[in-house]
């Protein structure tokens, strides 16, 4: 009887349990978008962690897709606090990846006056426009990193947290709620912005931003089966005419104005044991990533105001599913095979080339998101991804290159102009036009012009000898004229018109996206004609042919404002007469400049020096200096000599503060001391050792760097600069 009676009271006992476990009600999480401020989220899960309410169910729309996709799929809280807080943001919500990671070549892009914004053509000759600003590479690349381990979950159930994400399919404006797929897209397609973002193509629909359509998606956490909602509403209220004054006032004001409507609809659909939290983000706007840190503390706080509320929802014990997802080997698969997915002009064999995964080795996120920085940066591709697949014991690395549907061929313009402040002024506009992928080596035909003081037309074909470009050949052609004045006793006394037409051929060597060395043999032809000055100076014809040897390491982390990082060039000549050439004389030419950063100030240490070895003819082997920080004061290549040396520093601080979207215009004050010199081997002409400096003001706009420069120096002269596009 009493054995009775106690497996009657353990039975009892078993029942209650079971049935207050299935009394719990089922908790969703609705996350709404509004990007920027969307980390206000994680500071509502911070709180709900703390008070240990476990949620059952989230559904997220835009930025709410992100941070509730991460948390689904085993991400902590402080994991997301954290990367929030240390992202570089400004990297990840643009295109180019970081200069270091890109293509010496494409390095080499930047080194004339040229613009740096492109016009893309595809292969019919028409103009290609994107669908968006932002085409989402490196976000793209950002999520796959974070979510590899999740490669292999196609259905959001089983995640350890049950997942809905948002989208819209912009051609018919219907709701797209994603149950299944790969994560990392479907939250890149959810947090499309129109415009900002590029759609994101997907089982045939074009998805754009889910906040045109569900900002709060409240009612898709229902469908989730979801006994008790805790909505977040990030949203702002719209700002009046007076407060929309400036570019980011009026993208905050859009971005409202296409949520708030659909969210107001979601909030009245709140039953009395939902839970609302509405963090106080007044203050900040949708591209204030910088403040990642308040936004989380705004979100924190607004929850622990309802920690009365929220003690009723409290439930004991972890679960067991989401510790486990967050062991770090779950993100960290072996390797066991690499395939590549690829419609771009260039062959699998090329893209492969630059994946330095090991095989049978854990995936090294660090190294791939460097390989597809490079790979991106080849500019054949629109998008540049990649995702791991799993089958059982075997993880394969899948690499999908898709190419670039604007096409890739581009033209870039440029202009600089120069005014000594006496009547005589400098100009020059240029262009370029690179031919990209001629076949599936990545050959390329690059032809550049220039009409103004300086004139050149020079066209190069670059031929890779493998599929990596280590080794390459380039046949080019070179034409060009300048003005080179001719000088006696340091007094000038004529100025010569320099004509010269020629061709040659480089091979070479890629030292990894870092440098490249070339060998070379040219020959040329032309004339000097004198254009001001004694017009009974003899004219001088020439014919030249000469070996060359040219090394260039570039590691600045940035052509126009660099901050870190190093510019090499050193460039050898052999005139030899065994070309048909006039004379016999050596030449070289070495280019330095050495950015350093302080805090917020930058110096750029560097100069220049070259040297001609023997006697020959001044006109045809002079080089020049003259411009902003190249003697400053004395007009755009207005000195030469056939011996030149400049040493400089120049200094520079940032003046606004550093915004997170590609409306990032950088204001610069700064300013420069130089020292250089130019003379002669055969005549008595020595500048001597001259002494100058500038201020400036530099602008980086979409199109390039805008300087605005004033330079003074020790011989008496004053100039004025404008120069887009051209800094040091």
């Amino acid at each position: 009887m009493r054995r009775l009676l106690l497996s009657l009271v353990l039975m009892f006992t078993a029942l209650s349990a079971l049935g207050a476990e299935v009394a719990r009600p089922k908790i969703g999480l609705v996350l709404s978008g509004g990007a920027a401020r969307g980390l206000a989220h994680i500071g509502v899960l911070k709180a709900l962690e703390q008070q240990g309410v476990r949620i059952d169910a989230i559904a997220g729309t835009s930025m709410g897709a992100v941070v509730g996709g991460l948390y689904a799929s085993g991400y902590s809280v402080q994991e997301l606090e954290q990367l929030a807080t240390t992202l570089d943001w400004q990297q990840a919500l643009s295109d180019a990846p970081p200069r270091k990671d890109v293509p010496f070549r494409r390095k080499q892009d930047d080194r004339d006056f040229l613009v740096k914004q492109k016009l893309s053509f595809r292969d019919d000759g028409s103009l290609g426009l994107p669908l968006g600003v932002i085409q989402g590479q490196n976000l793209a690349l950002l999520l796959e990193s974070k979510l590899a381990h999740t490669a292999d979950t196609r259905d959001f159930d089983q995640l350890p947290i049950p997942f809905r994400a948002v989208a819209t399919d912009i051609a018919n404006g219907e709701k797209v709620v994603f149950r299944r797929g790969h994560l990392p897209q479907v939250i890149r397609a959810s947090m499309s912005i129109p415009a900002v973002f590029a759609p994101v193509e997907l089982d045939g629909r074009l998805l754009v931003d889910g906040g045109m359509v569900d900002n709060i998606p409240l009612d898709v956490a229902r469908e989730m089966g979801v006994d008790i909602a805790i909505v977040v509403d990030i949203g702002t209220p719209l700002r009046d005419r007076k407060q929309l004054a400036t570019v980011v006032d009026v993208l905050n004001q859009s971005i409202t104005l296409m949520t708030r409507r659909n969210s107001e609809e979601q909030l009245a659909s709140l039953h009395r044991d939902d839970i609302l939290i509405q963090p106080q983000l007044s203050a900040f706007g949708v591209t204030d990533f910088g403040r990642a840190q308040d936004m989380i503390d705004a979100g924190y706080r607004a929850t622990r105001v309802l920690d009365t509320r929220l003690a009723e929802l409290r439930q004991a014990g972890d679960d067991a599913g989401l510790a486990l997802a967050r062991s770090p080997r779950q993100r960290t698969p072996v390797i066991t095979a690499i395939k590549v997915e690829n419609d771009s002009k260039v062959s699998d064999d090329v893209i492969r080339y630059y994946i330095r995964q090991p095989i049978g080795e854990p995936l090294a996120l660090d190294r791939l998101q460097t390989d597809m920085g490079t790979l991106y940066g080849l500019d054949y591709f629109d998008r540049v991804q990649y995702r791991v697949v799993h089958k059982g014991d075997d993880h394969t690395l899948v690499i999908n290159a898709r190419g670039k549907r604007g096409g890739t061929d581009y033209l870039r313009l440029g202009l600089n102009l120069s005014d000594d402040l006496r009547g005589d002024s400098a100009f020059n506009l240029g262009a370029s036009y690179r031919m990209n992928g001629i076949n599936s080596l990545g050959a390329e035909w690059l032809t550049r012009a220039q009409i103004g003081d300086q004139q050149e037309l020079y066209s190069e074909f670059y031929q890779p000898l493998d599929v990596g470009s280590r080794y390459f050949v380039a046949p080019y052609l070179d034409l060009g004229s300048q003005n080179i004045e001719a000088t006696l006793d340091n007094d000038p006394v004529a100025e010569y018109r320099l004509e010269r037409y020629g061709f040659g051929l480089n091979v070479g060597r890629q030292i990894g996206t870092y440098g490249e060395v070339r060998l070379g043999v040219g020959k040329a032809w032309g004339r000097a004609q004198v254009r001001i000055g004694d017009q009974d100076l003899p004219d001088v014809s020439f014919h030249e042919g000469f070996y060359e040897l040219k090394y260039s390491f570039d590691t600045l982390d940035n052509v126009y404002f660099p901050h870190s990082g190093e510019d090499i060039g050193l460039t050898l000549r052999k005139y030899d007469k065994s070309l048909d050439s006039d004379a016999e004389y050596r030449q070289w030419l070495l280019n330095l400049d050495k950015a350093i950063s302080v805090g917020a100030n930058t110096f750029v240490l560097g100069g220049r020096y070259g040297r001609t070895l023997d006697d020959t003819e001044v006109v045809t082997s002079s080089f020049v200096l003259g411009g902003a920080r190249e003697l400053s004061g004395f007009r755009q290549d207005s000195v030469s000599g056939q011996n030149i040396s400049l040493l400089r520093m120049v200094y520079y601080r940032r003046l606004t503060p550093r915004s997170y979207l590609p409306l990032d215009f950088p204001l610069y004050i700064g300013g420069s001391l130089e020292r250089g010199r130019a003379w002669n081997n055969d005549n008595a002409f020595d500048s001597g050792y001259i002494n100058a400096a500038s201020i400036f003001l530099g602008l980086e706009t979409p199109l390039g760097p805008l300087n605005l420069t004033y330079g003074t120096n020790s011989a008496d002269e004053h100039a004025v600069y404008l120069n887009l596009g051209h800094t040091f």
